[in-house]
């Protein structure tokens, strides 16, 4: 299988990377800069590219896969970095999605999205079928993302991921030290839920979507069991043999933050429907499994 990845040096991509090597996949990376991108996978038969301007149609992949995009979490959200998000989605999506219709055999699309387009819902239990949100930058975001996306005239299947748990990047790697240092708590109310995946199921999960033909359209890639904040921050804290006892306020978030709080206060109750109802199953349902996995008791 013949298979072009942008995306492929965030968190989420080197990890499918390297699952897919295991697989003897054919990959084809498109990035920014090339000699740092060979560094993040030294020895790997890997083809790698700087533009799509050499290409007239995707037809000689089988499946393309885009999770390309500027960190959503790791800058003020400016209007100069808003500017950045949206463009660092937007304009490739609709590149690859020109050149996706250019062709006569076009490759499946598999096109990242996240739980941000539900807005902040409370306790309201989401599926893929629930209605999006329209007030909030990230839902904004994530609804443009999707919408262009959909316009390739092939099969689309869209990644609306949750929190993505790795030690080795992403939210908890920022989160562990902090507990460590016993200087963490609920964050706001702590009774907003958030849903989370393990990296290793958000890898296995676009692998189940990619070599199952059939599937296509939405697709919450989340564990089954969402828990609220205080429940993460007990559980984790228990986890580490820590204390966490230093809740942050919202106003206090907000004030450091800015509008990026709402990702971190925003309830999201999200369920992976559609990904159960074709068959797949996770590693890792609940968080204890997977924090046990990850920090096992002594």
């Amino acid at each position: 299988m013949n298979i072009l990845i942008t995306g492929g040096t965030g968190l989420i991509g080197q990890a499918l990377v390297s699952a897919l090597l295991q697989k003897q996949y054919q990959l084809t990376l498109l990035v920014r800069h090339e000699k740092k991108a060979t560094a993040f996978f030294p020895q790997k038969k890997l083809r790698f590219l700087t533009a799509l301007s050499s290409f007239k149609s995707l037809d000689e992949f089988d499946v393309v896969i885009n999770l390309a995009g500027e960190p959503i979490f790791a800058k003020r959200w400016t209007k100069i970095q808003k500017k950045k998000l949206v463009d660092s989605r937007i304009k490739l999506t609709q590149q690859l999605t020109q050149l996706i219709n250019a062709g006569i055999n076009p490759p499946r699309f598999i096109s990242g999205s996240a739980t941000g387009i539900y807005g902040d819902r409370l306790i309201q239990a989401l599926s893929e079928t629930s209605p999006i949100a329209h007030n909030t930058f990230a839902a904004q975001l994530c609804q443009a993302w999707e919408s262009v996306a959909l316009q390739a005239k092939t099969k689309v299947c869209l990644l609306r991921t949750g929190i993505v748990l790795s030690p080795q990047g992403g939210a908890l790697q920022k989160m562990l030290p902090l507990y460590r240092w016993n200087l963490a708590g609920p964050l706001g109310s702590g009774t907003q839920y958030w849903s989370w995946i393990a990296l290793e199921d958000m890898v296995r999960g676009i692998l189940f979507l990619m070599e199952h033909p059939q599937c296509h359209g939405i697709y919450n890639l989340v564990s089954p069991q969402p828990v609220t904040n205080k429940i993460f921050n007990q559980q984790l804290a228990q986890s580490l043999k820590r204390c966490a006892p230093f809740p942050a306020p919202s106003f206090i978030l907000r004030l450091i933050l800015g509008e990026r709080a709402n990702l971190l206060l925003e309830s999201q109750k999200v369920y992976p429907t559609r990904l159960l109802e074709t068959g797949f199953r996770f590693h890792y349902e609940n968080l204890t499994q997977y924090l046990t996995a990850l920090f096992p008791p002594k």
